[in-house]
């Protein structure tokens, strides 16, 4: 429980309204008393009055009208206000890890563990592991050889971080993820396939955070890199060689082949693909369930979908396809009178 004034001393905005005490976060239909939730924009203010919300967090446009209800907390990005108290929220009421190692965690003696980590049960750290201080390994979390893990990152339970990856600071990594699986690599030979060992690996900046069972395999020969402030949803899949630029976002199911470059500041929707040796400039927008067959050098929203069928039906149609808006131009120009 937390009273509204301590909110605001932390995080900032203005205090309309009585102080009151607040039990939890609530969404606006949802609310009961002593629940505290948010507005964001002026085009939900029908539902002010019928929440049941203790009190609100609004836009100024809406502060009068919050106001004859109940306490509200004033602020100009009610979102990004939202976000931050989840967080600080979020620290009140998690049961920190306890720093140390776990009996039955297995720890190569050439591995480095700084001041301050937390090693859960099982887990396993190889041979030249650096850990650095305030990171957390849940249980059953797997680091091999020469692997780096950052300050303050955290590990989610059944991590496996391969050999030579780098993990950066203040990661989040959740269950069952893989960093540094081998990339898809074969070569075709008398109708067999011949494995080409993957030998880069994963670089991972800082502030990343990774989704659940997302796979990010390692370089065939240079390392994969994802930059600061990347966010990957889970069952995300990322191919050898991949370079997604800093903070661009990619959610669930989305692929990216071999070697594809994305540049900083994209999004890549649910269910969207991007196949291997593209290139997407920074602030390329792919809608869910695209398939991004061309590089992109313009910033911009791209979507496309077009129906499988054999190769030459395919290309033949998608030619066609892009002609159709000049065909109609000139249609209407010959039905003029």
């Amino acid at each position: 429980m937390l009273r509204l004034s301590t909110l605001v001393c932390e995080l900032g905005g203005e205090l309309m309204g009585d102080d009151l005490s607040i039990e939890r976060l609530s969404p606006l239909e949802t609310a009961e008393a002593g629940s505290l939730s948010f507005v964001s924009h002026a085009r939900f203010a029908k539902l002010l009055n019928g929440s049941r919300a203790s009190a609100l967090i609004i836009p100024p446009s809406l502060a009068d009208q919050a106001l004859q209800r109940g306490s509200c907390i004033v602020v100009d990005d009610v979102y990004h206000y939202f976000a931050r108290l989840t967080q600080f929220w979020k620290k009140q009421i998690s049961v920190a890890a306890p720093s140390g190692i776990h009996a039955t965690a297995v720890i190569d003696p050439t591995a480095s563990l700084a001041e301050g980590v937390s090693i859960g049960p099982f887990v396993h750290v190889g041979q030249g592991v650096r850990i650095a201080q305030g990171a957390r390994l849940d249980a059953h979390v797997t680091v091999q050889a020469q692997a780096v893990v950052g300050q303050d990152s955290h590990i989610h339970a059944n991590v496996t971080v391969g050999e030579r990856c780098i993990v950066g600071q203040r990661c989040i990594i959740h269950s069952g993820a893989v960093i540094g699986a081998d990339g898809f690599g074969f070569a075709p030979y008398q109708g067999t396939w011949i494995k080409i060992e993957q030998l880069g690996a994963v670089r991972i900046g800082d502030d990343v955070e990774i989704g659940a069972n997302t796979c990010i395999d390692r370089g065939a020969l240079d390392d994969t890199v994802i930059e600061n402030g990347v966010k990957l949803d889970n069952l995300v899949q990322i191919g050898h060689n991949v370079h997604i630029g800093a903070h661009s976002a990619l959610a669930g199911c989305a692929g990216v082949a071999g070697s594809a470059h994305i540049g900083a500041h994209c999004t890549v929707g649910g269910g969207a693909v991007v196949l291997g040796h593209l290139k997407l400039a920074d602030h390329v927008h792919i809608s869910a369930a695209s398939v991004v067959t061309r590089s992109l050098l313009k910033p911009g929203q791209y979507s496309g979908v077009f129906p499988i069928d054999d190769n030459a039906s395919w290309e033949k149609n998608a030619a066609t396809l892009k002609q159709l808006h000049a065909l109609r131009d000139r249609i209407k120009r010959l039905e003029q009178p």
